[in-house]
């Protein structure tokens, strides 16, 4: 259960670092943040896969490049789905998608 809650902060802060990284982003607060990481981490579970699948001939053609669009996407639904975390535009939701992985990524090597 620690792990469950260290790693939803871990992906909260995350994405407070690419609202003030990337224009386009924006977040209104705490509770936002951190409800946007447990919408992000269950979109991840349960949507991303899905869509994989649906789009592996694309995926295999691009050489794993397409899983980017992939992630953009669900960054795009989950502030379709959240209120206080917005993302205006695909180009936003594409860079936003990436410093938030990146951010994720030292934040879990450091923790």
């Amino acid at each position: 259960m620690r792990r469950i809650i260290l790693s939803l902060l871990v992906n909260g802060l995350s994405l407070y670092a690419a609202s003030l990284v990337v224009p386009g982003i924006v977040l209104r607060g705490v509770w936002p943040a951190l409800l946007a990481a447990v919408v992000l981490a269950l979109a991840n579970t349960f949507v991303k896969p899905v869509l994989v699948f649906l789009t592996l001939p694309v995926t295999i053609v691009t050489l794993g490049l397409f899983i980017f669009v992939i992630n953009a996407l669900i960054f795009l639904l989950v502030s379709r789905l959240v209120a206080g975390f917005e993302v205006q535009g695909f180009g936003a939701a594409f860079w936003g998608a990436l410093v938030t992985s990146i951010v994720s990524w030292l934040l879990h090597l450091v923790f």
